[in-house]
């Protein structure tokens, strides 16, 4: 459901709150966390393994953020050790649908990037 206020922000003005939300949405773990949690609940553990190279502060910190912003839920279980599943909610789903597009896109154009890249390169050192 769209919001009556959508129309009442302009990302293009600096102060705008819009800009606070493409901020966060610029990190590629938040990313990365999002599609993983696109198919279904999972445990930290799991996320952390999932996500090569991302550290445990950057996954939690990216989590938070997450549950923060209403993109993500998180229940603990009364256990010991203690478990902890996070979920997408209806709004994080909605955002993973959207971020899916962009996986799709750049896996689909990693070569002409790629290449593009490499002639760039080229063209730089020589000049």
């Amino acid at each position: 459901m769209e919001s009556d206020t959508y129309y009442s922000y302009d990302t293009f003005k600096r102060a705008c709150p819009s800009h606070t939300v493409l901020e966060t949405l610029a990190n590629k773990w938040l990313y990365l966390v999002m599609a993983a949690l696109k198919p279904g609940k999972r445990r930290y553990s799991d996320l952390q393994r999932k996500l090569e190279g991302v550290s445990p502060k950057m996954l939690t910190q990216t989590l938070r953020v997450l549950e923060r912003d209403g993109m993500i839920s998180r229940k603990v279980f009364p256990v010991v050790p203690p478990h902890v599943e996070y979920e997408l909610t209806p709004l994080g789903y909605e955002l993973a649908g959207l971020l899916d597009h962009l996986r799709i896109w750049s896996e689909t154009h990693v070569p002409e990037i790629m290449k593009s890249r490499e002639a760039f390169e080229t063209q730089a050192e020589t000049g």
